[in-house]
């Protein structure tokens, strides 16, 4: 698998919106690859949540990255996360 690049923006975005390295790298390893905008690529993996986030209860977490592909690897320039 490639290197995972971090930028400083996608770390930021993580803890905002509740998810960790591992849920991201998990989602660029086994997750499903879907073209975006500007030939980036987006990844998006459901993990079992069953917890409270927001005041609210949720089952599902899907961790959504967006990525630039380079030499040395992907970079995650922005990391989305949605609560079901």
């Amino acid at each position: 698998m490639k290197k995972i690049i971090f930028s400083a923006h996608a770390l930021e975005q993580m803890t905002e919106r509740g998810t960790s390295r591992q849920e991201v790298e998990k989602a660029i390893s086994v997750g499903e690859l879907i073209p975006a905008r500007r030939g980036r690529i987006s990844f998006r993996y459901n993990f079992q949540f069953n917890a409270r986030w927001g005041n609210r209860y949720y089952s599902i977490k899907q961790v959504a990255p967006i990525v630039v592909e380079e030499d040395e690897g992907y970079v995650v320039i922005t990391v989305y996360v949605f609560y079901f």
